[in-house]
């Protein structure tokens, strides 16, 4: 009975919480159609500190506006916008929508087109990106058949977004933001990044970006910043970045619409190469820095994709200058050891960032160490790791190497074993995925017999790397620990990565630790800072939760990829029974930390649960 008094008293608090969030909401909308102040309504919804009831301020904000004139609709849908990811959250935004749909037969009999202001609501937030796609299947089955839900969610897509140019219809619908077209703003966004490129004043840009009053179009503003800084280079790059970032910082452009403008260059990369044709690279290069510098999460972009594929021409007068320099270059590299040196002078040889050029460097660098002690193996497995070409570069590499494999042994008896261990280390060492491997020996298999020097060095290294522990002894193969500084062993580099991450533990400062780990040099060993940060945050209960936040800004930055990120969190799966010795609970503490991780985007959803059932 006295549990049952609680829950009743429980629901009578969330009930009249509720109520007080229906009261207040509807007062804020109001506020907003009279003012049009964005930023005053977003810190009085955030003030109000409930937002699990976010979903509610979405629908009486459109139902509001359904039944006022165009110039409330489309303040409504620039809000929504506006509060998107910042202020409210995508579930809370769907939810809202969800809601709308469902109660469209009541607001018809106010508001007899519904229906047709609905679909338009529900497009334009579609275009805007705070509702997916995929809103319109899912929640169509949730309806009953025959509602005017239904026929919103039909005319949505029939009558709005399958049209020729959709987006701009869609925008300009309710008469867009003080009546600027499209065309027009991009005119406009052009005009204030060369201005700002030509005066310098960063304030005066972010002001004028704010005047154009289209914050659901910044993606737009991000993704010509970004072609103008590729296309000009040098000091316009630094001045461009500079711009993004405090405009990020201040919140003149939020997270939403710069992930989006990046994932809108990288679709169209490949056509940007045609006038910029480092295009690529220089991407590679801007996503680094950013992350960097914390204006950009790296890990919601979408993967850049490999390169359309080019033939690689070897006797081209330009190829067989690069041979002599890229001959040089590993010559003098295996003399001094110095990494900088080599990418610095790579850069100036291979300006473009050719495909062609990259893939002729791995095969000189490997020939050139296969001729060479265990030393020199070493070091061009370490520099391979360390120059972070295009996984296809490094596999076309791969392939000149096979091809000419056979014509190598007749001077090198042990060049099958020697590639064996190349091709493995490239894999340990993440320079290639594993599936490349594969790839390599069914393309290799097309062309070569199966006792081919090629295909055996492939065969040998697939079996290798699946013996368990490999990954240690292929390290160790030329008696480096991957390093690239031959007083390191394994163990040395886990001391180390105990004892960085134990300094921060008690009070270090963030970006120094990420430093060092970047410092380590062994992005390959990564997965055991992930590893170390979870038996410490296991051991301490949860009760410290600065490592779980180091963990967050590595990944956050592509310190530690997801490949590692994974690998850490099955490393920790295989020793949790273990750790369970001294502490109890630490397989059920491990299953909630999976589960963190799965929602923060570090962890694929397929991760098995095992150790917690």
């Amino acid at each position: 009975m006295v549990h049952d008094a609680s829950q009743v008293r429980s629901l009578m608090v969330s009930s009249e919480e509720f109520m007080q969030f229906k009261r207040k909401a509807t007062t804020i909308v109001e506020e907003y159609f009279s003012t049009d102040d964005i930023a005053a309504t977003a810190n009085e919804l955030r003030e109000l500190r409930v937002p699990c009831y976010h979903y509610y301020f979405v629908k009486k904000l459109i139902s509001v506006a359904m039944d006022r004139h165009d110039r409330e609709k489309e303040m409504a849908a620039v809000l929504l916008s506006s509060l998107y990811g910042d202020v409210i959250d995508r579930p809370q935004v769907y939810k809202g929508f969800s809601k709308l749909t469902e109660s469209c037969d009541d607001l018809s009999v106010d508001t007899p087109d519904a229906v047709d202001i609905l679909a338009v609501f529900v497009a334009r937030a579609i275009v805007d990106d705070i509702l997916p796609p995929a809103f319109l299947s899912k929640q169509l089955p949730c309806l009953p058949e025959g509602c005017k839900g239904a026929e919103v969610l039909h005319r949505a897509e029939k009558s709005y977004l399958s049209v020729p140019h959709h987006g701009e219809i869609i925008l300009q619908r309710w008469g867009g933001s003080k009546s600027i077209t499209v065309e027009e703003a991009k005119a406009k966004i052009d005009g204030i990044l060369e201005e700002y490129l030509s005066a310098g004043d960063m304030g005066e840009a972010c002001r004028c970006i704010r005047g154009l009053k289209i914050p659901f179009f910044h993606h737009d503003i991000v993704k010509r910043a970004l072609i103008l800084a590729m296309e000009r280079g040098g000091a316009a790059e630094g001045h461009i970045l500079d711009l993004l970032k405090s405009a990020s910082d201040e919140g003149v452009i939020n997270e939403s619409q710069i992930t989006k403008g990046f994932n809108r260059l990288i679709d169209s990369v490949d056509d940007l190469t045609l006038d910029v044709p480092n295009a690529r690279c220089l991407l590679k290069s801007i996503i680094l820095k950013a992350s960097s510098e914390g204006w950009l999460c790296a890990s919601s972009l979408k993967p850049l994709g490999p390169e359309p594929k080019k033939t690689v021409v070897e006797d081209d007068t330009a190829v067989r200058l690069f041979k002599t320099k890229a001959a040089s270059i590993i010559q003098e590299y295996f003399l001094t050891g110095d990494i900088i040196e080599v990418v610095s002078r790579l850069e100036t040889e291979n300006y473009a960032c050719s495909s062609s050029y990259n893939a002729i460097f791995v095969k000189k660098l490997i020939t050139a160490a296969m001729d060479r002690k265990s030393r020199e193996k070493e070091m061009a497995s370490v520099l391979l790791s360390s120059l972070c070409m295009p996984q296809e570069d490094v596999v076309s590499g791969f392939h000149l190497l096979i091809e000419s494999a056979e014509d190598a042994a007749l001077d090198n008896p042990a060049i099958v074993e020697d590639l064996t261990m190349f091709f493995a280390r490239s894999v340990v060492d993440e320079v290639i995925a594993p599936s490349d491997l594969e790839a390599m020996e069914e393309e290799a298999g097309r062309v070569k017999t199966g006792a081919s020097t090629g295909i055996l060095a492939l065969r040998n290294a697939h079996a290798l790397l699946g013996v368990k522990l490999s990954a240690e002894r292929i390290l160790r193969c030329w008696g480096g620990g991957g390093s690239g500084k031959p007083g390191w062993e394994l163990d040395d580099v886990k001391d180390k990565i105990g004892k960085l991450l134990q300094e921060y533990d008690c009070g270090g400062d963030i970006r120094e630790a990420c430093q060092c780990i970047k410092e380590l040099g062994m992005p390959f060993f990564h997965h055991e800072v992930v590893k170390k940060a979870l038996v410490a945050i296991i051991e301490k209960r949860g009760k410290d939760e600065r490592l779980w936040g180091l963990l967050a800004e590595c990944y956050g930055r592509g310190l530690i990829t997801p490949n590692q990120m994974t690998k850490g969190f099955e490393r920790m799966a295989n020793c949790v029974d273990d750790l369970a010795l001294d502490v109890p609970d630490a397989g059920k503490q491990f299953c909630c930390y999976v589960e963190r991780a799965k929602k923060a985007g570090w962890l694929d959803a397929s991760f098995p649960n095992g150790v917690c059932s």
